[in-house]
């Protein structure tokens, strides 16, 4: 027995039919939802029959979340009215699954036997004749009242002897990856189709009459978005082309409304001829009924919409919103063959489309056609290849992945638009245009690298006083850095952390090859860097050349002092090669500003610096009058050893703090230390190991040294975890801040998902700026082991991928209200009760 892996199962069978065995047999316990136990639930006993219309509505409630969420959903009630049943038909319909039943219906006698077994079911066997009796009387309309598939079984041994396959529905491609070229609307255009296809490196196959039937290339498929036919000067030819294809394995083609009406003409419907059909027609009509015959059924075999790639890439001919990715109904088809209309016509007298795109926030990548524009536009990870090659436009293909555009213009215009194709139309929405809507409330926002990340009203209010008060110009606030977490408590004496603590946490995560980076003693900052001084105004809309920002989005300095400061670094990176070999006219870095202090100051003297101060000034007086106590023979000697302690640990909290100055005047003394490239134009650089990211940085060192410090690192792996720890020894030995640990790889998944990009291992004379100069006292110390990483962790895992989200929209040059939707929520996340000294 076959059953769609997506679908609703739902069991039909008088009582003791076996339904529940029979789930117990097939399917797994989540993927069961009884009616009995649903009783139990509301009432407390699965036999309570008042109960039933609450256990219903609890199981139709459980049963939505399951297929809404793309689950198998099995129903075991006895279902056998047929007002029960429409209840669940209509539950498959609305989340746009196939409802199959399945009818178990064994010999009465065998369903008396069972129930008289069980002391709960001591209902007679009346109840067993009744729901037998409406069971037959339903079972041939089981698919007139809308069950795709059923399945009847009437004997205990043909129950016995079932097994059940999950077969994939014909829209699941997710197992073919590519590499794919997506080609938009050819409306008969086969001239333009040829060349298109040869540019794009197909070999064309030719019959004897010299007609195209084929076309192969060495590594890739072709998909076909629809609308093949109709208007242009050789449909006849396109068909034959495109079904060769697709009969050769070569090419993947989904239906367009063209063609679905087409198919009603050729099975005999009556349809208004028009928009380009009577052309099609006439162009048939030349051709043997073998070939139309063979057009019609090709037509007919087409699937709505296909999945590839692991659910990242879904084609459809009028696009397709989420919750229909891989779903099948008519409601579906509709939607990929006409899409959704307003109900309005325009000045043109064609129909007003809803901007499904403008509110799309899916993982997966829409390609699309239908709705004809002058050049293709992503709006929203979606994509629009009808670009009008009937109207005298051109015929475009997208390359999937590498997100590359091709197109061939068209020869002519083969039949004259009923909306001009150039005409000017005003955006639904512009792309650099910030909206408050777009930041406030709660938001869930879909990222490729760690699914679906919500962020919460209340902390969206926190992040737009934030925002609107300090944040530099959004057209330049590409990225936010993520919170970083420490690793776990270290088990040393004296230490909360240390270096073992990161190596074990990525062995168990299967991450053996690591880097270890020093820690610099400064301050986060993001650099957005442009070659020359019209790129910004160019490509950001915003005059300047640059930003050097915060994690939190401001200035380091005022607009004189970047200016000057992106100015040296312009240099730099000119001089290191660096916009050349990237071939792009902007970078994005992440790095360190130094010294601490440049950004810092108020806080070093407000904060650190007074109780510096406070400390040196009373301990002493103390230890003083305590020692003077001990001499006159006071006891006191527990109390001046604290003291004594105490003074100690100021002196070393002192010492700490004043690392991270050194004086400054103006930029002399200001340092930048990178040590990742995050983005340029159309690139994003995550995958690219840290060794090539630090090897540009240390280009950059070699170009300009009196300006960019270096970052040292020590690559280790699970041999010589002994020379990390003693590397980390080492620098916090010498007064440093400690080490960040990495995966070499850089960006890394796991088999539990992303896995940190790095975990903070700070030194102990450190953490006294963090905790406070007494935390290694022995009963500070004892408390503050009890460190709850589980959140703080979470918290970096979401707002990296945040991050990446926000770069790879970037480089993209998606509108700014996508990149600054991913940016807003990084900061609105800072907002959740973490402890900060983590």
């Amino acid at each position: 027995m076959q059953i769609p892996s997506l679908c609703l199962v739902v069991l039909v069978g008088a009582s003791g039919s076996g339904k529940t065995s029979f789930a117990r047999t097939h399917f797994r316990p989540t993927e069961v939802i009884s009616s009995d136990f649903c009783r139990g639930l509301v009432s407390d006993d699965e036999n309570d029959q008042a109960a039933s219309k609450d256990a219903f509505e609890v199981l139709h409630f459980i049963a939505g979340k399951r297929l809404a969420a793309g689950r198998l959903t099995v129903i075991d009630a006895t279902n056998v009215q047929p007002d029960a049943r429409k209840e669940l038909v209509n539950l498959a319909r609305e989340h746009d699954v196939l409802p199959v039943a399945i009818v178990l219906d064994p010999p009465e006698r065998v369903c008396v036997e069972r129930n008289e077994q069980r002391a709960d079911r001591q209902f007679g066997s009346k109840v067993i004749v009744r729901q037998r009796s409406q069971l037959k009387r339903g079972l041939r309309s089981l698919k007139r009242e809308g069950f795709r598939t059923v399945h009847v079984l009437n004997s205990v041994e043909e129950i016995d002897a079932v097994s059940i396959e999950r077969t994939r529905l014909y829209n699941d491609l997710t197992d073919r990856t590519g590499p794919f070229d997506i080609i938009g609307d050819v409306h008969g255009c086969r001239p333009e189709l040829e060349r298109l296809l040869t540019d794009l490196g197909y070999t064309l196959t030719r019959d004897d009459a010299g007609r195209p039937v084929d076309a192969l290339h060495p590594d890739r498929r072709a998909i076909f978005v629809g609308d093949l036919v109709d208007r242009g000067p050789d449909t006849p030819g396109v068909l034959r082309l495109v079904m060769g294809m697709v009969a050769a394995g070569n090419a993947y083609c989904v239906p367009g409304n063209h063609e679905d009406k087409l198919l009603r003409v050729l099975r005999g419907k009556n349809v208004k001829i028009s928009h380009g059909l009577e052309t099609t027609l006439e162009q048939l009509a030349a051709e043997p009924q073998e070939f139309r015959d063979e057009v019609a059924a090709f037509i007919d075999g087409v699937i709505s919409h296909y999945v590839f790639d692991g659910g990242n890439l879904v084609v459809s001919h009028a696009g397709l919103v989420e919750r229909m990715h891989g779903r099948t109904s008519g409601r579906v088809r509709s939607f990929c063959l006409y899409g959704e209309t307003t109900g309005e016509t325009d000045e043109f007298g064609l129909p007003v489309r809803c901007p499904w795109a403008n509110d799309y926030r899916g993982r997966a990548m829409v390609v699309y056609g239908h709705t004809p524009t002058p050049e293709p536009e992503w709006i929203n990870n979606t994509i629009c290849l009808d670009t009008g090659c009937v109207f005298g436009g051109s015929l475009t293909a997208l390359r999937y992945p590498e997100r590359e555009l091709v197109s061939v213009p068209a020869a002519e215009e083969y039949y004259a638009p009923a909306k001009p194709l150039h005409v000017a139309t005003a955006p639904e929405r512009e792309p650099d245009v910030l909206e408050l809507t777009d930041v406030t409330g709660r938001r869930v926002i879909e990222t490729a690298s760690h699914g679906r990340l919500s962020v919460r009203a209340e902390q969206a209010g926190a992040a737009l006083e934030v925002m609107s008060r300090f944040a530099i110009d959004p057209r330049f606030l590409l990225y936010l850095p993520p919170t970083m977490s420490p690793v776990a408590t270290s088990p040393e004496p004296g230490l909360l952390e240390h270096p073992r603590q990161a190596f074990e946490t990525y062995r168990g995560q299967g991450v053996t090859e690591l880097v270890c980076e020093e820690k610099h003693m400064g301050s986060r900052a993001v650099v957005l860097l442009t070659r020359d001084d019209d790129v910004a105004e160019r490509r950001f809309g915003l005059a300047g050349r640059g930003a050097i920002h915060t994690r939190t989005g401001r200035s380091f300095f005022g607009a004189a002092l970047t200016d000057e400061l992106l100015l040296r670094l312009r240099a730099v990176a000119s001089a290191a090669g660096l916009f050349e070999e990237l071939d792009t006219s902007w970078l994005l870095l992440d790095a360190e500003l130094l010294p601490w202090s440049a950004k810092a100051e108020d806080l070093l003297r407000n904060q650190y610096a007074a109780v510096g101060a406070a400390a040196r000034t009373s301990l002493p007086a103390a230890t003083a009058a305590l020692r003077s106590a001990v001499e006159a023979g006071l006891d006191v000697g527990e109390l001046l050893a604290t003291a004594e302690r105490r003074t100690a640990n100021a002196e070393r909290f002192t010492a700490a703090y004043r690392r991270y100055c050194w004086p400054t005047d103006g930029l002399d003394g200001v340092r930048l230390a990178p040590f990742q490239v995050l983005a340029s134009e159309g690139a994003t650089f995550q995958e690219r190991p840290h060794r090539w990211h630090l090897g540009l940085a240390d280009r950059m060192v070699a170009a300009g040294p009196e300006l960019i410090t270096p970052t040292r690192r020590l690559y280790v792996d699970a041999g010589n975890w002994d020379a990390g720890v003693a590397w980390w020894e080492e620098l916090t030995g010498a007064g440093g801040e400690g080490m960040v640990v990495k995966p070499a790889a850089n960006l890394t998944r796991t088999a539990k998902g992303l896995a940190q990009p790095g975990l903070k291992v700070r030194g102990q004379e450190y953490l006294r700026l963090i905790y406070g100069p007494d935390y290694t006292d022995p009963a500070n110390f004892e408390r503050l082991r009890d460190r709850n990483l589980g959140h703080k962790r979470s918290l970096a895992l979401r707002e990296y991928a945040l991050g990446l989200e926000s770069l790879e929209r970037a480089a993209r040059a998606e509108p700014l209200w996508r990149i600054h939707e991913c940016v807003f929520a990084v900061l609105a996340l800072e907002s959740e009760p973490v402890d900060p000294r983590l």
